[in-house]
């Protein structure tokens, strides 16, 4: 296979990486107007630490899944389906982003929220830090779109988190999506982040039935790893 690093320089790559290093504080800081903003600052350093971690990780272990996120989107053999929830999931992370400054430092729409409350989601991000990085390392073929991928000769992955949930990408991207907004106090964000997992349980429920009938292997993993999501629960 030719090596992917040929399209993505080491000046390339750099900056990209800046690109992720101002987008998440200039969206969800610098739009609340509140640069002492505490709460803000620890979930765009989140964002940062995640995005930075799996981008350095697929550069140096595994170049061609930056091709495949990069350019999957449009594919000709992505899921029609998948085209309008992957649409709606873009808007709706937009806009989920944009509430939180909004809403808690600009607007002043949600009450402030008990201590343990911003406790739990500051916690919540923890463990969505590790199934976010740990999914990118188990699976070279973690796509952003729903497809198979016979140009990447995609197998079935059962390793490391995957041997725990069939979807721990999923899983680690609800706990961030409500995790974050209990930290920074926005109900609105939290609204959306709701509507957002249930896009995501609908997408599942569509991927794993392209993945039963198209790749060789995944009845077996499903007898093997029982839940899709939620260990013991579903």
């Amino acid at each position: 296979m030719k090596d992917k690093n040929q399209d993505y320089s080491l000046g390339k790559f750099i900056l990209m990486s800046l690109f992720v290093v101002l987008l998440f504080p200039a969206v969800i800081v610098l739009l609340s107007g509140n640069l002492a903003w505490t709460e803000g600052w620890i979930l765009s350093i989140w964002f940062d630490v995640m995005m930075l971690s799996n981008m350095i990780y697929m550069y140096k272990k595994n170049p061609s899944l930056i091709s495949e996120r990069l350019n999957a989107h449009g594919s000709h053999n992505q899921k029609k389906w998948d085209k309008y929830l992957l649409v709606s999931l873009f808007i709706l992370a937009a806009f989920w982003f944009v509430a939180m400054p909004l809403d808690v430092q600009i607007l002043g729409l949600s009450p402030h929220f008990p201590l343990l409350i911003k406790v739990i989601g500051c916690l919540l991000l923890l463990p969505a830090l590790y199934l976010l990085i740990a999914a990118t390392i188990a699976n070279p073929y973690l796509s952003t779109v729903v497809r198979i991928q016979s140009d990447r000769q995609q197998k079935v992955v059962s390793t490391g988190v995957y041997n725990i949930v069939r979807h721990p990408q999923y899983l680690g991207i609800i706990l961030v999506i409500l995790g974050g907004p209990l930290l920074l106090e926005s109900i609105m964000s939290i609204i959306i982040g709701m509507c957002i997992t249930s896009i995501l349980i609908i997408r599942i429920y569509g991927e794993e039935k392209m993945l039963i009938e198209e790749l060789d292997g995944y009845i077996e993993y499903m007898q093997k790893v029982k839940y899709r999501l939620l260990p013991c629960i579903w």
